[in-house]
């Protein structure tokens, strides 16, 4: 018989309960968003990017930039914390395989989400794991606010995207402090009163 690695229930022969699983589920989907908005956190409201570039070669001791944050985003934080967890998970269930190469934050949550199922059921550190990235998590929205601002969709991507004239079409979303829009699928960018126009002007008749 064993028991939750998170908070300590009986769970037959699971690693996590279900409430504690979907509760994993749930952070490793918002965890992405967290990251986004730790960026826009990252330069302390004194500043302004402009600021920063003007500064950059200057001397003294004082960043212009939030350490607590870099703390939060760097290589003992989120996106590295998140990638060897990837990685045990990886060792555990097909130590055979060769360790994933780092691809980014929101592709380890998802990977991590898409074995959940397992992780829960054979995963002798899930517990571990699950209490890990609730702390992250908590360290994240210490910092961006609770709850956590979230992306708005602000239209679809108007970009022709090859020779035949397919028009990308996936949503746009926009986040508090974001000075220009970036499409996440194709990575047009839109900036600027002209390409700001140019995109509503397109905009599907339902969406305008």
């Amino acid at each position: 018989m064993n028991t939750c690695g998170l908070c300590g229930t009986d769970t037959g022969t699971s690693h996590l309960c279900t409430r504690d699983a979907v509760r994993l589920a749930a952070r490793l989907a918002d965890l992405p968003t967290l990251y986004d908005e730790l960026v826009q956190c990252l330069v302390p409201r004194r500043y302004g990017f402009g600021e920063i570039v003007a500064t950059k070669a200057a001397a003294g001791p004082r960043s212009p930039l939030d350490e607590d944050v870099l703390d939060t985003m760097g290589s003992s934080g989120m996106e590295a914390a998140v990638h060897a967890w990837r990685v045990d998970v990886q060792r555990v269930r097909w130590p055979h395989h060769s360790p994933p190469p780092a691809d980014g934050l929101a592709a380890d949550c998802r990977w991590l989400a898409m074995e959940l199922d397992w992780i829960a059921a054979h995963y002798p550190r899930a517990g571990e794991l699950a209490q890990e990235i609730r702390g992250l998590e908590a360290r994240a929205r210490d910092v961006v606010g609770d709850p956590v601002p979230r992306r708005k969709v602000v239209g679809q991507c108007v970009a022709v995207v090859d020779a035949e004239g397919t028009v990308c079409g996936a949503d746009i979303t926009h986040s508090a402090g974001e000075s220009r829009l970036e499409c996440r699928v194709c990575r047009t960018v839109y900036e600027g009163q002209n390409d700001l126009l140019l995109l509503l002007h397109y905009q599907p008749e339902q969406t305008v």
